[in-house]
């Protein structure tokens, strides 16, 4: 009976020791909650403004009665730009791709001696600019290069001057198509706002002008003009959409 008690008195004293056993256990910490990173999309309906500088180049020769090509020069005027863009892009993993549309204001001008005949002046007018573009870009997060090309046109008139007075004998209006390949990195700075900057060169080609007027020399009734223009541009765009969706878990 002694032997009885004393095992259930032990049984007892281990059932108790137990429990504080447990207790006095070290808890492996809980891993920390994933932080998930949004990533910035690019995906959507934007519109901006623009403004910056540009450079037209032209090249202005004659063209006489019998088809003949006098060359009277080449020059080139900068100025500025103003104007707007909209656009819609779209991103699969890091690469986006969109299509924009783009017009300006331009204030590219330049008037020169003829060297034909010191008598008289020609003068270039380029005064808007629209350009109709292709993207694919590259973007990390917040930052995107892209590069652009596509459709350029040009809204210009051309005039010849009395050199001593600047009397205007006869001008000539013309709006040109050409070609515009260019390149520009934009960054997002907001959840929905993006600043970039951007350089497009547009080749617009050459085409022949009719002036029509009784004081110009009967030998010089036509014109062929060549053009480049260089542009750039500081943009700010507006994005229509949400900022980013969770992409990864950092921990």
């Amino acid at each position: 009976m002694k032997k009885f008690l004393l095992g259930t008195v032990g049984l007892l004293a281990l059932g108790m020791a137990a429990p504080a056993t447990a207790a006095d256990m070290a808890v492996k910490a809980r891993p920390p909650a994933p932080v998930i990173a949004p990533i910035y999309d690019w995906t959507g309906f934007y519109i901006g403004g623009n403004g910056g500088w540009g450079q037209s180049r032209n090249c202005f020769d004659f063209v006489d009665v019998l088809g003949v090509v006098v060359a009277d020069g080449c020059r080139e005027r900068s100025g500025g730009l103003a104007g707007g863009q909209i656009g819609y892009r779209w991103q699969a993993g890091t690469w986006v791709f969109g299509l924009e549309a783009q017009g300006d204001w331009a204030d590219l001008s330049s008037q020169r001696i003829s060297l034909i005949n010191p008598l008289f002046s020609t003068r270039t007018t380029t005064d808007a600019i629209g350009l109709f573009t292709g993207q694919i870009g590259y973007a990390w997060n917040q930052a995107l290069f892209y590069v652009k090309g596509g459709a350029a046109v040009t809204s210009n008139e051309f005039s010849i001057l009395d050199t001593l007075t600047g009397f205007e004998f006869a001008s000539a209006s013309a709006t040109r198509w050409g070609g515009v390949v260019g390149v520009g990195f934009e960054y997002g700075f907001a959840p929905n706002w993006s600043f970039g900057v951007e350089y497009d060169h547009l080749f617009m080609g050459d085409a022949n002008n009719t002036f029509t007027a009784p004081a110009l020399p009967a030998a010089f009734f036509n014109s062929r003009v060549s053009q480049d223009v260089d542009m750039v541009t500081l943009r700010v765009n507006y994005r229509f959409g949400g900022f980013g969706a969770p992409v990864a878990a950092r921990y």
